[in-house]
């Protein structure tokens, strides 16, 4: 049997603009941790080798620092690692993966192939038949020519490639980087590790994708895991993915309009913790004391959380006349007021409306307090 570990998508440089700085800063750091973590894992499990799918740095134009802090990351595990070029990354005559050479901080076992080819590991029985992509789009499938590569007789054949299936993504239409969906059985290949899906996917029983190890967007597909496979000559693969990641990426996208679903909001954002990052998105209309208490829930959750971005652009508030009467909006800036909370209900103007009537709510606010 050998034993690998199937990773892919580690995006070492990636920024995140969207964050503040100290959490955007924190974030980026997680990912070199994360590695880590898969390198140890792959020492404690005695994983024969480790194979990473491509798009190892999300940019060409990472830092030297960045490059060297990468490699050192996987000095846990001193077995075979494997690692091609993806779409971000690519091997390009000038690219991320010659600075790397010639900063001289590849150990002696690390294979980066930069073009199509076999890495034979006779001391794992296993050749690794690697499409790494040599420019960021293409649309010739770069693993075709696995079809043809031959290997020793007796290994075990495993693919390792970047981009996406054809026709077995569920939003990649006419995609960049094409594999056919029967590439392992057209192969020979024992199994065919993947990147570029950021989620934990099976194509077949032969067809993985890894997905990110460490979380990196909203939408909610498995990610944050590496897989572990298990492979036995004749005998399809035993995969089992195994969680890495740091943080928890959600989106919670709530609709309120009553002042319990405000409640029942800011009971659930108790739970939150330092792992967490949450956006969460807000639709519906409060009156003004449920508004106030959610958004002190909220800001208790920020402090706790790692991160929480907040959009209340779908958020409308009612204020009651007893509201506005505590705010001292009577006459014309109660008039106003009247007037803001009819035109959110206009498509058109709802989004300016909300904000209008958010400032006038703080601008009365403020106006009372300094009285």
């Amino acid at each position: 049997m050998t034993h690998l570990i199937h990773t892919a998508d580690w995006q070492i440089g990636r920024q995140y603009g969207q964050f503040e700085t100290d959490d955007a800063a924190m974030l980026a750091e997680a990912r070199y941790e994360t590695v880590a973590r898969i390198a140890a894992l792959a020492a404690e499990r005695r994983a024969d080798a480790v194979l990473v799918a491509g798009d190892v740095f999300d940019t060409q134009a990472v830092s030297d620092r960045s490059i060297r802090r990468l490699f050192d990351a996987l000095g846990a595990f001193a077995g075979p690692w494997v690692m091609i070029a993806g779409n971000h990354d690519a091997a390009l005559a000038d690219s991320v993966w010659s600075r790397a050479h010639q900063l001289g901080c590849i150990g002696p076992n690390v294979h980066i192939p930069l073009r199509p080819g076999v890495v034979d590991l006779p001391g794992q029985n296993l050749a690794v038949l690697a499409a790494p992509l040599t420019q960021r789009h293409t649309y010739d499938d770069t693993t075709a020519i696995f079809d043809v590569l031959e290997t020793e007789p007796g290994r075990l054949r495993v693919g390792l490639a970047h981009g996406s299936v054809t026709g077995r993504l569920p939003d990649t239409v006419d995609s960049a980087n094409p594999i056919a969906a029967d590439r392992a059985a057209h192969a020979r290949l024992d199994y065919l590790a993947l990147g570029d899906w950021h989620g934990t996917l099976q194509i077949d029983a032969r067809t993985w994708y890894a997905g990110t190890p460490e979380p990196d967007r909203f939408r909610s597909n498995a990610n944050g895991s590496v897989l572990d496979v298990r492979l036995t000559p004749g005998a399809e693969p035993v995969v089992q993915s195994v969680p890495v990641g740091r943080f928890r990426w959600t989106l919670w996208a709530e609709s309120l309009i009553l002042a319990s679903d405000a409640e029942a909001l800011a009971h659930r954002l108790q739970d939150l913790g330092a792992e967490d990052v949450l956006r969460l998105e807000l639709s519906g209309q409060l009156p003004l004391e449920a508004w106030d208490a959610l958004q002190a829930a909220i800001a208790r959750a920020a402090a706790r959380s790692r991160a929480l971005l907040l959009d209340t652009d779908g958020l409308s508030l009612a204020p009651d006349a007893q509201d506005l009467a505590a705010l001292g909006a009577s006459g014309y800036v109660g008039e106003v007021a009247a007037q803001l909370q009819a035109m959110q209900d206009d498509p058109a103007q709802a989004t300016a409306a909300r904000q209008a009537l958010r400032l006038l709510v703080q601008f009365q606010r403020e106006r009372e307090g300094a009285q």
